[in-house]
């Protein structure tokens, strides 16, 4: 007996040793990671690097710096923007806005309520209202602007809270140690290059980020162009509403902007864009774009207003769709344009945005500091799936749409053009459903699924009448295959759980749709 007492004494004793052991390792690394933290406060370091001060960049930095971050924003120019993307604030966004405490950076600059879509094709026309809904807590409208003053709105409201330092200056490049980004490179107004350090670095500059490809492995496809110019003095009949015209073989777009100007902006071929220099761009509008404009509510009259005074503030901006992947390297996050992109027919890019700055400003909130890179990189992984609801509702909306409005000769695809259409303007439910999404106040993929599969349908019985033949019913199946196409790529970029169980969707209106205030 005396060999097995010595046997299970040894046992024992080693069992022990390595629970010490552990329990030591464990005290030492915690203290470490807070002697680490403790550091970085006392050197004066900012918490936070945004990489960024458009819409993203100026909402993340004021929601940090509320939550007591001390926050470095570099901005390649502060002067007032001049795009023509971003003018429509979706219902949504404004959501967003007032739960990041934002909603009043859109007064003082001649936003305009948005109140309805307006559509039109071969001479008919429907009005798509945002449907009033107990289950949105904030006012079921969107907002025109310009989104130069939007953004600047932002920034002085950020470079109001005294731990947020903006700067103008041209980011290089991150800093790198073993696959963690420690900060960034960066030359001044001055042209002095300098580098900045921080625990975590936020790359949200654009479309065209100089940064993305050192942090991700997203490519951008460029899908079409829209020249965009603004029409002076101007009042459209029903200023309230997004028109947007069917036209061949792609839509054009008309909104009021401001109290006094109006947008008009007409989509373009990728590879084909009319020349300014030779008067092409002038005679595309006027001889293929104006014609099958509406003469209601002044819209062709405006448009051609527009071109006879010589397309004021005119610009061409490409479409890009890129779609969100996540970032491996630690230290760093991708948001905004420069992350995830989607046709912008639908005016969401803004809205997705916001939501994300809204979800990293909560994730992050659990933290008392920023340096323990472990527990960040952890918090980040979560954001991925948070923002899918409302992220993959969007892209998946903006492509499909996208595709369904560009005309073809092909009968399939006409088909379902008019069937969607159809069943826009066919009021109750169907409307109303589509609406919501389109407005980002029902953030649920598996209902925009169904919303996709009754517009299939619908086109399907538009092929087959007034009676079905063997031509129509092999163009009715074509439609369904075009479909199932469209939507199965988009199941397989966003994810089929993410997409079809709506236990995420819950969990997003639970925590991100509640309340208008937080």
């Amino acid at each position: 007996m005396v060999p097995t007492y010595a046997w299970l004494w040894t046992l024992l004793a080693f069992i022990l040793t390595w629970i010490v052991f552990h329990l030591i390792k464990r005290k030492k690394t915690a203290a470490e990671e807070a002697e680490a933290e403790t550091e970085e406060r006392r050197d004066g370091v900012a918490d936070v690097i945004i990489v960024g001060a458009g819409v993203a960049g100026s909402a993340l930095a004021y929601a940090l710096a509320k939550d007591g971050r001390r926050v470095h924003v570099i901005e390649r120019d502060l002067k007032e923007p001049q795009r023509f993307m971003g003018e429509l604030m979706q219902a949504g966004g404004r959501l967003k806005l007032a739960q990041l405490g934002l909603e009043d950076c859109l007064k003082e600059i001649d936003a305009q309520e948005s109140h309805s879509l307006a559509i039109y094709k071969d001479g008919k026309h429907g009005t798509l209202y945002y449907p009033s809904s107990t289950k949105f807590p904030y006012e079921p409208q969107a907002r025109f602007l310009r989104n130069g003053r939007l953004v600047q709105r932002l920034r002085k409201k950020a470079a109001s809270l005294a731990n947020v330092q903006l700067e103008e200056g041209t980011v290089k490049s991150l800093i790198e140690e073993k696959g963690m980004v420690k900060g960034v490179t960066y030359k001044n107004s001055a042209g002095e290059e300098i580098t900045a350090f921080a625990p975590l670095t936020v790359v949200c500059d654009g479309c065209y980020s100089n940064l993305r490809r050192s942090a991700i492995d997203n490519k951008e496809e460029v899908l079409s162009h829209f020249v965009g110019f603004v029409v002076k003095n101007s009042r459209l009949e029903d200023p309230h509403s997004m028109h947007l015209t069917f036209c061949k073989p792609f839509p054009c777009v008309i909104y009021q902007i401001t109290s006094d100007e109006v947008r008009v902006a007409a989509e373009l071929p990728a590879d084909s864009i009319p020349s300014m220099a030779n008067g092409d761009m002038v005679n595309f509008l006027k001889k293929t774009v104006a014609p099958q404009i509406p003469e209601t509510g002044k819209l062709r009259e405006t448009l051609l207003k527009g071109v006879d005074e010589g397309l004021l503030e005119v610009k061409i901006h490409a479409t890009m769709s890129m779609s969100a992947k996540p970032c491996d390297k630690k230290g760093v996050i991708v948001l905004g344009d420069a992350f995830n992109m989607r046709h912008p027919i639908i005016a969401s890019g803004m809205m997705v945005a916001l939501s994300d700055v809204l979800i990293i400003r909560n994730l992050l909130r659990s933290l008392p500091n920023i340096g323990n890179t472990k527990k960040v990189s952890e918090l980040i992984k979560s954001f991925y799936i948070i923002r899918k609801p409302m992220a993959a509702t969007v892209n998946t909306l903006a492509a499909v749409f996208s595709q369904v409005l560009i005309a073809t000769t092909d009968e399939a695809r006409e088909g379902m053009r008019q069937g969607c259409f159809n069943y826009l303007c066919s009021g109750g439910f169907r409307t109303t459903g589509m609406m919501a999404i389109l407005g980002g106040m029902n953030p649920r993929p598996l209902t925009l699924v169904l919303h996709l599969v009754a517009i299939t349908l619908t086109s399907m019985g538009y092929l087959l009448s007034p009676f079905p033949s063997p031509r129509r019913f092999w163009h009715s199946l074509r439609t369904f295959a075009l479909a199932l196409k469209m939507l199965g790529a988009h199941l397989v970029d966003e994810g089929f759980k993410e997409m079809l169980i709506p236990t995420n969707a819950a969990a997003y209106r639970r925590n991100y749709m509640a309340t208008a205030s937080d």
